[in-house]
């Protein structure tokens, strides 16, 4: 048996040729650089939170600066913007309609990225799959892309009245091209070994687009329908101003006639917490469903 090394010699290799733990932050060895200096680095959760966190925290610093005193002492008037403390406390103001308002907005939302959801994502497997089919239907993609959705939003009153349907067909016509469009690149960018390799296997084109293309296309498309929620919520405000019964956007276009500039600010607020919520929602499960992509 060897003898063990003096006290003060030479230290003993590992075996395999690896360098041992030590020499890992020897001098001399290059190190990576810190993440702040490595172009498309993540930073650690925490300090994301805390640049999140401080970020908003300068905003409401800031608004509360130019809205803090008297009326007539504040940089900005309260009829343009009021302060945080009067939008605050205008949130129980709303308390009376505020559930059965965002009850009715999320159900027409719901609704109308369904019937999108449903066409673009059927559509645009086809016409990725077939790119005759989508050089076909291109010219009318990029015409509902191109209108602006105001100058749409007569047309489908006119169309399908004034009730649900026309909310509902709204947010469909506002959002299909785009769900479309998305699907046809996401399935577009799906490597070509993965149906050279179904190919070889002897699959069938349609074995191919079920379960080779639509799964790893999907991840792609399922982070489009998250952006195209928080787009709905926009619209749907725009279709509630006229003649609807209920939702956020009613409730927006009675405060701006009665003059509740606070109130509408919170409802603002409110629409975005609520494009937040879903987009959480959809996005934990979009994780764990699709665990095998680390850039969800």
């Amino acid at each position: 048996m060897p003898a063990p090394p003096e006290s003060g010699g030479p230290e003993p290799r590992p075996p395999s040729g690896r360098a041992s733990p030590a020499s890992k932050s020897a001098p001399g060895i290059p190190q990576p650089p810190p993440w702040w200096r490595t172009l498309r680095a993540n930073p650690p959760v925490p300090v994301r939170l805390a640049l999140g966190g401080t970020l908003i925290a300068l905003v409401v610093l800031l608004w509360w600066f130019v809205t803090h005193g008297p009326p007539v002492e504040r940089i900005v008037s309260p009829s343009r913007l009021a302060s945080p403390y009067e939008v605050l406390t205008s949130v129980g103001k709303l308390t009376e309609h505020l559930f059965d308002g965002i009850a009715a907005t999320l159900q027409r939302v719901l609704l109308g990225v369904g019937l999108a959801a449903t066409v673009g994502i059927s559509l645009g497997v086809i016409a990725g799959t077939n790119r005759a089919i989508g050089a076909a239907v291109a010219p009318l993609v990029i015409f509902l892309r191109s209108i602006p959705m105001g100058a749409m939003l007569p047309l489908m009153v006119a169309a399908f009245s004034t009730d649900e349907t026309s909310k509902v067909m709204f947010i469909f016509f506002a959002l299909v091209a785009f769900v479309f469009s998305d699907t046809v690149k996401a399935i577009s960018i799906v490597p070509d070994r993965y149906v050279d390799t179904a190919q070889t296997l002897g699959a069938s084109n349609w074995q191919i687009v079920a379960k080779v293309l639509v799964p790893l296309a999907l991840p792609d498309i399922v982070t489009s329908l998250r952006f195209q929620f928080g787009l709905a919520l926009g619209y749907v405000t725009l279709a509630e101003a006229i003649n609807a019964p209920d939702g956020l956007g009613k409730m927006l276009n009675t405060n701006e006639r009665l003059g509740n500039p606070d109130q509408n600010y919170a409802l603002l607020f409110i629409i975005a917490l609520l494009a937040f919520a879903l987009d959480f929602l959809i996005r934990y499960f979009q994780r764990g469903i699709f665990q095998w992509r680390r850039d969800l």
